[in-house]
């Protein structure tokens, strides 16, 4: 006797094969609102908070980006007004204190852009301070989720929030919270789909990704694929930290709409 192979149920992927979801880009507001605060830079690094920064306030209307920087980079740094500093550690990343949690408690929305030292430290420090609720939006990007990932069952089920990562950076997120189902880099595209589909059922996390030509986006078990070539990104500029100041700004906008903003910020020019 010979059985039929079971076929997958994949009714929730959904492949563009347009820019989606263009109407949440063209309704941006006409008058500056929401605060935001831009994550990053350790004593060696710091290019990247700023400049993402700045391209936030020039491209959106936003009323205020606020950089949070660590304290060693003062002396490196002119004071400038929206430039934020707080305590660091001896290797000159972010440190646990009060400010720093008030600080991330108090915007409309936050982005962790990187360039953080992977020490322990900063671990707990932004673990501890992205754990207050009610929580604004947040979204993580770059190295900042290879900092958080060793806590990350401490801050996973958090509201509002956004990962934009590689694939072997949610493999290593995956791994830390000892999740049953892995992603595999080697996987052809639907196992990954099928993982993604099964994790944001279970976790209020928003996710965006890249495998096998594809930009993964995925909230509450609803996955859309859009093609790289749909969008201007290569697959180096997509880290780059732009597609995710993109995100942050739709997911402002539009914050019950979670999955379809981070989609539209793929096409947003």
């Amino acid at each position: 006797m010979t059985f039929a192979p079971a076929q997958l149920d994949l009714s929730y992927w959904q492949k563009a094969k347009q820019p989606l979801f263009t109407d949440l880009t063209w309704n941006l507001p006409e008058r500056k609102t929401g605060r935001v605060a831009v994550l990053g830079g350790n004593s060696q690094s710091f290019s990247t908070p700023v400049r993402i920064s700045e391209y936030l306030a020039r491209q959106f209307p936003i009323q205020t980006v606020a950089t949070l920087l660590p304290d060693a980079l003062r002396p490196k740094l002119p004071p400038l007004p929206n430039l934020t500093f707080f305590p660091s550690t001896a290797s000159g990343s972010f440190d646990r204190s009060p400010a720093l949690r008030a600080a991330l408690a108090d915007p409309d929305a936050a982005l962790f852009i990187g360039d953080l030292s992977k020490n322990s430290a900063t671990t707990i420090a932004l673990a501890e301070a992205i754990r207050p609720t009610p929580s604004p939006l947040l979204v993580l990007a770059r190295d900042s989720l290879d900092a958080l990932a060793p806590e990350a069952g401490n801050w996973l089920n958090r509201d509002h929030l956004v990962i934009v990562a590689s694939l072997l950076q949610l493999q290593k997120l995956l791994r830390a919270i000892y999740y049953p189902r892995m992603i595999m880099l080697s996987q052809p595209l639907v196992p990954p789909l099928e993982t993604l589909h099964k994790f944001t059922l279970s976790c209020p996390v928003t996710l965006c990704t890249f495998h096998q030509g594809q930009i993964i986006t995925a909230h509450q078990g609803q996955i859309i694929t859009t093609p790289l070539e749909l969008t201007t990104y290569s697959p180096l500029t997509l880290w780059s930290g732009q597609l995710a100041a993109n995100i942050l700004a739709l997911n402002l906008y539009n914050p019950n709409h979670p999955l379809e903003a981070t989609t539209a910020a793929l096409t947003y020019a």
